[in-house]
């Protein structure tokens, strides 16, 4: 076994320990407290009087029906379980459906037929290429040549391993770059600490990783699917084309400075309990050399997971390959493994369920939110406050809220609902459709508190090196910042670059 296997079953055990020593224990007054909250909540928003209709700029009236209500009723309850983790996220996942389906909000269908969407889907299929670099032996390859390279420095280590995430992000989607950096970090964190134990260094280093891989994937169309969605509504809405280079240009600033930004924050917040590791090049450089030549099993898997990402980058390029669905792609990469023996019905076990449920559950919030209109019904609310305000103020209102949303469903639907809206407005106030597009982008790619929000910051949950409610405590701040970064964006750094902000008032 690993040392990064080693660490990880350890903290599953200690996880899975731990109920049999709560009952030992005396009552949870917070976790009932928060529980009932949660259900307060429910109660209360779903059998509310009716809420007045949202009214777009164009006269049109969204009402809220009982069941919008009923799906925000439901979304009440679920972001406090999350946030307070009162029972395994994986459970208030399935409470999602079983709620929807009791309270005929959704037919049970079409709630359930969500936990299968090709999206969950994809998320599995990037955990399993974590898993099988953890079991070849790749990701130790990787750990001990990196930190041969970068040395004893933890702060170094820290900026190696984020400046890697990001990058990686511009090539392939964010949430197979958090699978695929997880042990990696798991074996860095073995040499970090002997203990299983949460440790500053850990945190830093798994929070770190989830934060970077949002703010690298927004640099490119093929870190997350939310950048070809955008630029679809854009083209539609506006009959205005923006081009990859172009989209790259304008964000590469973005979320490199976000990077980098973002290593000062983890410095600040999670400054590690060791400022070195004494030894640790030599050591890495050693163990990398015991590692000797490369397995059959290695070369295969490198073989597979590069073809994987070759096939998913190309789509955008190559019309012949355009059809091509990704979830397919990526489920057959998987499929190839087993096929070949790399892995097993063990390893199969060894899947963190409870990671995959808890997007399960966010994909049928999701669309809860969307198809029964409540999410629309919020995003007209929102948009209206801001119609006879000045533009800066106009703009920042409108990331704020896909700021928000994407940290409670998908950041596809959070552009999907307001865009159309903002892009509406914006002539009225004097304020490009470009900064408006541009804006939410960069918003909608880094949701900073809650794991929902985001494959990576789930997927670095598993570390058990911090807990939800740690999460959102850190998110705060971390997303002030991203708004700072969003506003230096569109006041100074994209008028430098060019792009047009003010256009004359309709």
């Amino acid at each position: 076994m690993s040392e990064a296997t080693a660490v990880l079953e350890g903290a599953r055990g200690e996880a899975k320990t731990a109920p049999q020593k709560a009952r030992g224990s005396t009552f949870d007054y917070k976790r009932i407290f928060f529980m009932l909250l949660g259900i307060g909540l429910f109660a209360v928003v779903y059998w509310c009087p009716p809420l007045p209709d949202a009214i777009d700029p164009l006269g049109e009236h969204f009402v809220l029906s009982k069941e919008a209500k009923g799906a925000l009723a439901i979304f009440a309850l679920a972001a406090t379980w999350w946030v307070f983790e009162v029972v395994p996220i994986g459970i208030t996942s399935l409470t999602i459906g079983a709620l929807q389906a009791i309270f005929l909000i959704r037919s049970p269908a079409t709630a359930f037929r969500d936990f299968m969407d090709p999206s969950v889907l994809f998320i599995f299929g990037s955990i399993v290429i974590g898993m099988v670099f953890t079991k070849t032996g790749l990701t130790k390859r990787l750990a001990y040549k990196m930190l041969s390279i970068i040395g004893e420095r933890t702060s170094m280590i820290y900026l190696g391993c984020f400046v890697m995430t990001a990058a990686l992000t511009h090539l392939m989607a964010h949430t197979a770059v958090a699978a695929t950096m997880f042990p990696l970090l798991m074996t860095i964190h073995a040499l970090y600490s002997d203990s299983d134990n949460p440790t500053k260094f850990g945190k830093g280093l798994f929070i770190g990783m989830a934060y970077v891989a949002g703010a690298g994937s927004i640099v490119t169309l093929l870190g997350a699917a939310r950048g070809a969605v955008a630029l679809g509504f854009y083209r539609d809405i506006m009959d205005v084309n923006v081009s990859f280079f172009e989209l790259s240009m304008y964000m590469f600033p973005i979320g490199w400075l976000m990077v980098f930004l973002l290593w000062g924050f983890i410095m600040v917040f999670f400054r590690p309990e060791r400022d070195t590791i004494p030894g640790l090049k030599e050591r890495a450089a050693r163990m990398y050399t015991e590692l000797g030549a490369w397995s059959r099993n290695e070369i295969t898997t490198v073989v597979i997971v590069v073809a994987t990402i070759l096939v998913i980058a190309l789509k955008s390029f190559i019309p012949a390959l355009s059809s091509l669905d990704k979830t397919g792609v990526m489920l057959l990469s998987t499929i190839a493994f087993f096929a070949l023996n790399i892995l097993d019905l063990d390893d199969l076990e060894m899947v963190p369920w409870n990671i995959i449920l808890l997007f399960a559950g966010a994909m049928s919030i999701g669309f809860c939110l969307w198809e029964t209109g409540a999410a629309k019904w919020l995003a007209v609310n929102w948009l209206q406050l801001f119609k006879d305000a000045p533009g800066i103020v106009f703009i920042m209102g409108m990331a704020f809220f896909v700021m928000m949303m994407t940290n409670f469903i998908m950041n596809v639907a959070a552009i999907a609902i307001s865009l159309p809206v903002a892009l509406v407005i914006a002539p009225y106030l004097g304020v490009s459709g470009e900064v408006i597009l541009f804006s939410s982008l960069v918003v909608a790619g880094m949701p900073f508190l809650l794991l929902v929000g985001a494959a990576p910051n789930a997927i670095a949950y598993n570390s058990k090196q911090f807990t939800t409610g740690e999460f959102v405590k850190y998110g705060i701040p971390a997303s002030v910042l991203l708004m700072v970064v969003t506003w230096l964006a569109v006041t100074v750094i994209w008028p430098l670059m060019g792009m047009t902000i003010k256009v004359p008032v309709t």
